[in-house]
């Protein structure tokens, strides 16, 4: 009975087609580099930040995780930054939201055992440190463990494209009529909150986490061009961290609504996504498509 269990959870996420897999020297032995967008598993605790690398994501997702702490997962597509980090551990919604895009490859530190098969049997690259090139991932002195490991997407060999974000269903285009004259929004987790402050001399959205202005490694502000709440089923998975807490599971497939900020005003909205291979596409209340502003875009995944 657990075998038929096993296998069909690994049907679950069954690949339309087959990847070959990485080498010893973390390259791939044939085709399928994971060549559309590289997503890096980012640790969002206090003793994690300032983070590197975010502000050259093209989105970010911030999901919820064990004892309501957040972490989030950069996407790269248009561009890879030298560093980011500090890398952490996959989880069962990162597989299920990067089933949307073509050809991706996720860099993480690792996952719960129970997992890791589900990470080798789902359409992506792989890209943890063991069998990783050397001088992909290493260990920064400023902060301390675990929160200190850092990768250098280059020397993953990982490959990117700006078309790599067309499965997203994201659309970009001018701001929409109607919508809500909003300046502050603030997104709350059990154990961690996120602030988003419209700044209109620099046309961004500026980021704080539990209270305190985020910043880049450089020391200049994190923002975003479009904030979505997307309000989804979270609930226990199977799986659970070393002190026995379950991990949520953000269900990504499916409808619900959400509330978009762009360009200084808040829309209320609706997302529908109807299975795991399709993108997220989010229209206004009257049906119509709702457009996200050029640039970085930040997704909340809060409980509906």
């Amino acid at each position: 009975m657990r075998a038929a269990v096993v296998a069909l959870a690994l049907a679950a996420f069954a690949p339309a087609c087959t990847l070959e897999r990485a080498g010893t020297d973390g390259r791939p032995t044939g085709r399928g580099e994971g060549g559309r967008v590289l997503a890096v598993k980012v640790d969002n605790v206090g003793p994690a930040r300032p983070q590197t690398g975010l502000e050259a994501a093209d989105v970010v997702y911030v999901e919820r995780v064990e004892a309501g702490l957040s972490r989030l997962m950069a996407v790269y597509a248009r561009r890879l930054p030298p560093v980011v980090g500090p890398v952490r551990s996959a989880r069962e919604t990162d597989l299920e939201l990067l089933r949307q895009f073509e050809d991706p490859a996720l860099a993480f530190s690792g996952a719960q055992s129970k997992l890791l098969p589900l990470i080798d049997a789902a359409p992506l690259r792989a890209l943890p440190p063991d069998g990783a090139p050397g001088r992909a991932y290493y260990r920064g002195g400023a902060k301390p463990a675990p929160h200190n490991l850092y990768v250098r997407p280059d020397a993953l060999g990982a490959r990117v494209s700006a078309d790599g974000l067309e499965s997203t269903g994201f659309r970009f285009g001018p701001r929409p009529a109607g919508g809500t004259p909003t300046t502050r929004q603030t997104l709350r987790f059990p154990s961690a909150r996120f602030t988003f402050t419209w700044v209109e001399y620099e046309g961004r959205w500026h980021i704080a986490m539990d209270g305190t202005p985020a910043r880049t490694a450089s020391g200049a502000a994190l923002g975003a061009a479009t904030v979505v709440e997307q309000r989804v089923d979270i609930r226990d998975s199977r799986f659970h961290d070393r002190s026995g807490s379950a991990s949520p599971f953000s269900r990504t497939v499916g409808s619900g609504s959400a509330r978009v900020l762009r360009d200084g005003r808040a829309y209320e909205a609706r997302w529908r996504r109807d299975t795991a291979r399709d993108g997220t596409t989010f229209t206004t209340r009257e049906g119509k498509p709702l457009a996200f502003a050029e640039g970085p875009v930040w997704v909340v995944f809060t409980k509906a």
